[in-house]
């Protein structure tokens, strides 16, 4: 069912406004009708409307002169013009003030319903999008944030998709997240429906079917009660299928054939049953290879790879270690209610060297291992992992852009201190952290490679 609006009609005919009233508030729209123009302009200034609805030629003042005004005070709500003298030069100056449409008399009820539905979508979806934006600007879309250049791009792709319906594919290693992910899309898209994920690896191929199309009653041995099956327990909301390049083949086709007719068909039924939720697969797997391999079906690539998401993994996002650190420490002390660890500068520094092969995952086992066996109020480097703690990263090569390359140690510690910087994306205080220094020493040692104070404020520099 469409969403409703506060609507705000204008017309200095009273005969038309009570139409028009009528006729939107049959879809359920909450209507404030006035006669006025001037008496308008206040009210807008009052109250926040999704929609303004004014006729052309009024006493008080013209539609376009409120139009004008609505703006100016409330940019964000669109404004329908009506007019009996529908012109070319009508169009361009309802267009140049900024209306978002325009509809002639007498009123056809039909367009002007469907007139309406665009603008108050487009004033939802204006909304929505500030805020996503709002919410990235701080980090907080669902649980995943970030600062890395890598985890902005996912998040603004999230915001910019996420009140579309088509197929989202997510990609990236094991432990990066991708449920994470697929929740936060979820979450900003407004849908009133629920979030069921289900893995496709987990289950046997024999119950596939069943778990993700339903069955009915008397379908097979075990079947004592008919069951809905996934898609259509999601209605209104989102199937997240992980693993899905562990898919069997056999359930590929039915797959493609529920998402091409949008119905699906339980297990010894012949009726197929409508489903309206939107679909969000993951995997850790090349299905391009699979795809050319003939372990997956090149249709349904193509149909569940609508849209793609990568997610980075934890070795590419730089400073953002530092970050999640920190957030699963807090998270954990307000769990536990117990009071908050910090983290060494030395473990700081320990956390950014690694490579973190597992991704989050492992870095929010590794600090939920860290704070067990504390013993002081802030993490130390003895109370990491030994795999963590032993890690001795080539700072050679991480120096140096050719292992083979033979510089100075001037040179080489020039490279690495950069290299470091750009990592924590031009953040002074993470990055003397990591290096084991103060800042005034890595303000120093930054002057001496030329590098001024204010040179890398709008981006970290590049590592020649």
């Amino acid at each position: 069912m469409e969403q409703t609006a506060k609507i705000l009609v204008v017309d200095d005919d009273p005969v038309i406004t009570t139409l028009l009233k009528a006729t939107l508030e049959q879809d359920g729209h909450a209507i404030v009708a006035l006669t006025s123009s001037r008496e308008a302009v206040e009210r807008v200034a009052q109250d926040d409307f999704d929609l303004v609805v004014t006729d052309l030629a009024m006493p008080d003042f013209s539609g376009l002169d409120l139009c004008q005004r609505v703006l100016g005070a409330r940019p964000e709500t669109p404004v329908i013009v009506l007019t009996g003298h529908a012109t070319v030069q009508t169009a361009i100056e309802a267009m140049r003030v900024g209306a978002y449409d325009f509809v002639t008399k007498p009123i056809d009820p039909d367009l002007l319903r469907i007139v309406v539905g665009r603008a108050t979508q487009k004033r939802r979806l204006r909304a929505e999008v500030r805020r996503l934006e709002r919410a990235i600007e701080v980090g907080e879309v669902s649980e995943i944030f970030g600062s890395s250049v890598a985890m902005r791009h996912v998040l603004d792709l999230i915001s910019r998709i996420a009140t579309s319906d088509v197929s989202v594919l997510i990609g990236g290693e094991t432990g990066t997240g991708k449920e994470l992910v697929a929740r936060a899309i979820h979450d900003a898209s407004g849908g009133t429906g629920p979030f069921v994920a289900f893995n496709c690896a987990a289950v046997p191929a024999n119950l596939l079917e069943s778990e993700l199309f339903g069955h009915a009653r008397g379908a097979y041995t075990d079947a004592h009660a008919p069951r809905r099956g996934l898609f259509v327990e999601a209605n209104g909301g989102t199937i997240f299928l992980d693993e899905v390049g562990d898919l069997p083949l056999d359930i590929q086709p039915k797959l493609l054939r529920a998402l091409q007719e949008r119905r699906v068909r339980p297990i010894g039924s012949n009726v197929e049953v409508p489903f309206t939720a939107r679909l969000i697969t993951a995997t850790n797997r090349d299905l391009e290879e699979d795809v050319a391999e003939k372990r997956f079906r090149e249709d349904l690539y193509y149909r569940l790879n609508v849209i793609a998401v990568v997610v980075p993994s934890l070795r590419d996002r730089g400073g953002d270690v530092v970050e999640l650190a920190a957030r699963f420490l807090a998270r954990i002390a307000e769990r536990s209610n117990t009071p908050r660890l910090k983290l060494s500068h030395e473990v700081a520094q320990k956390l950014l060297a690694y490579s973190w092969p597992g991704n989050v995952r492992e870095l929010e086992n590794c600090i939920e291992r860290a704070v067990v066996v504390a013993r002081f109020d802030e993490i130390v480097i003895d109370d990491l992992p030994e795999n963590v703690r032993a890690h001795r990263p080539n700072r050679f090569v991480i120096a140096a852009n050719d292992a083979t390359e033979v510089v100075t140690l001037a040179e080489v510690e020039r490279r690495y201190v950069l290299r470091v910087l750009a990592l924590c994306n031009g953040n002074k205080v993470r990055t003397a952290h990591a290096l084991g220094l103060d800042r005034k020493t890595l303000y120093r040692k930054l002057a001496r490679f030329g590098i001024s104070n204010e040179a890398f404020k709008s981006k970290p520099p590049t590592v020649s």
